[in-house]
């Protein structure tokens, strides 16, 4: 009985013309969505590829050099292109393209395709993402806001119970009829993508897949929990009207409103201090010492004692090393403490803002599916950390090695100038390279969006009982 009850669903949707048009609509949409966008994350991933090989190849080739004026010449670190970020481009156009590594500073990743665009970026860029995440929704609240109340109009509810069929038998077709339909427009568009990638990449790597995976499923579940939220408001609801102006409000609220009034909390109750402050603190750590009472002059006059201490000399000039290597690497190694401080706390303040959107998540599941979709992509703000820690490692083994060569082989008594090292120094150094991280990984960074969902899901489906208990009453 339940299998006629979905079919029956499923030839009801499909006859309406208005749905036709608007999952034929959406289908399109997402379909372009997906061609476009991965010939546009191919294109840019290339660019950046061919721009970090450059990078590489004129470090390897800037010719003789004193090691320290390399490490100013310095690199240019470029972020890689999720593989699936074309189907959720998240905040990849807000947090930079590359970042320059030299000595003595850490940059910030800036050139972010946000700079260049107009006040239409901060609508959002189409993605295959935004159609599910948003405008997917929209057609299950048409497919679903009348899905009981035109029962009971028509006064066919009562008499489908009356001859035989459980309330949970017609819950439950209704409920999965609804599925199928948006599983009918879903899963042709995961087919091609999946194509797509497969085919432009020869080969998905386990990793890719794995991640796929995870988003189409999340996807999947976010799809259940959207369809059994509106069958329900439908089911008790008292009118077909009701329950679209229900349905319609609760859209705005958990597409539009809730995801920007969130942001605004958050900047509100955790603020981000300005470009001028963040500069100002290093500064004056670097100058003053991190606690303040630690000046750079006292430092180096420390440093300088206890290397003339462990040397057995009494001056600089005796020094079977050069004292200038040793002080770059100790005024590198302690300029890392300062900016691993400034950073790890505007990280961690954005961490607190980004949670807070998590948590919301518990209350929209629209929230919930964005952060997780924009993780398992590869779009998020944790993949811009691991990234710009990467580049950061990059710099100070690059940076030390410099300085290692100039304390070893820059021998007491030989002009800055009459030292160099050459192209063998400079290939010594590899190529920067980055690894997205793994999917297990991601999944336990974003374990309250995913416990989000799945509580949606479960506290839904305790509700029907209560549907069912009321029926005979109706």
């Amino acid at each position: 009985m339940q299998r006629l009850i979905i079919r029956k669903e499923i030839l009801s949707s499909v006859r309406d013309v208005r749905l036709q048009v608007a999952g034929i609509f959406l289908l399109s949409l997402m379909l372009v969505a997906v061609l476009v966008g991965r010939q546009g994350q191919q294109q840019i991933q290339k660019q950046r590829a061919e721009a970090q090989a450059t990078m590489y190849d004129k470090w390897v080739n800037q010719g003789l050099k004193h090691p320290h004026s390399a490490a100013h010449y310095g690199q240019f670190a470029f972020k890689p292109k999720s593989a699936l970020s074309f189907l959720d481009v998240g905040i990849d156009n807000y947090t930079g393209v590359s970042v320059f590594l030299e000595a003595h500073r850490q940059h910030e990743v800036l050139f972010s395709a946000a700079q260049d665009s107009n006040g239409m970026t901060r609508f959002g860029e189409m993605s295959v993402a935004l159609v599910l995440q948003v405008l997917l929704p929209l057609l299950i609240i048409f497919l679903t806001f009348n899905v009981f109340t035109r029962e009971r109009e028509e006064g066919t509810l009562k008499l489908v119970h009356a001859q035989g069929v459980s309330m949970r038998q017609l819950f439950m077709g209704k409920l999965w009829g609804t599925y199928l339909m948006v599983l009918l427009i879903f899963i042709p568009v995961v087919c091609i993508a999946y194509f797509v990638l497969n085919r432009e990449t020869a080969g998905l790597d386990p990793h890719n897949t794995g991640k796929f995976v995870a988003l189409t499923l999340s996807y999947a579940l976010y799809f259940l929990v959207f369809i059994l939220l509106c069958i329900l408001i439908s089911a008790f609801s008292k009118s077909s009207t009701f329950s679209q102006l229900v349905l319609l409000g609760l859209w705005i609220v958990a597409c539009i409103i809730l995801p920007k009034a969130t942001t605004n909390l958050a900047d509100k109750i955790h603020p981000i201090p300005s470009q001028f402050e963040f500069r100002e603190s290093i500064k004056e750590k670097v100058s003053n010492g991190i606690d303040g009472h630690n000046p750079s002059d006292v430092r180096l006059a420390e440093l300088r004692k206890q290397t003339l201490e462990e040397y057995g000399v009494s001056t600089i000039d005796e020094l079977p090393v050069n004292w200038s290597g040793i002080a770059m690497q100790a005024g590198e190694e302690y300029t890392d403490q300062v900016y691993d401080q400034e950073f790890s706390r505007i990280e961690e303040i954005y961490k607190k803002q980004n949670r807070l959107s998590e948590w919301v998540g518990f209350i929209n599941p629209f929230l919930a599916i964005r952060n997780l979709s924009m993780a398992i992509a590869g779009t998020d703000f944790q993949h811009h950390v691991v990234f710009t820690r990467a580049a950061e490692d990059y710099r100070r083994a690059f940076v030390k090695k410099m300085n290692k060569d100039m304390e070893v082989n820059h021998k007491p008594g030989i002009a800055y100038g009459d030292y160099n090292v050459g192209e063998e120094m400079w290939s010594s150094v590899e190529p920067f390279a980055y690894h997205l991280p793994k999917l297990g990984s991601i999944l336990k960074n974003q374990w309250r969006s995913v416990s989000a969902l799945s509580l949606w899901l479960v506290v839904l489906f305790a509700l029907v009982p209560l549907y069912i208990a009321k029926v005979p009453k109706l």
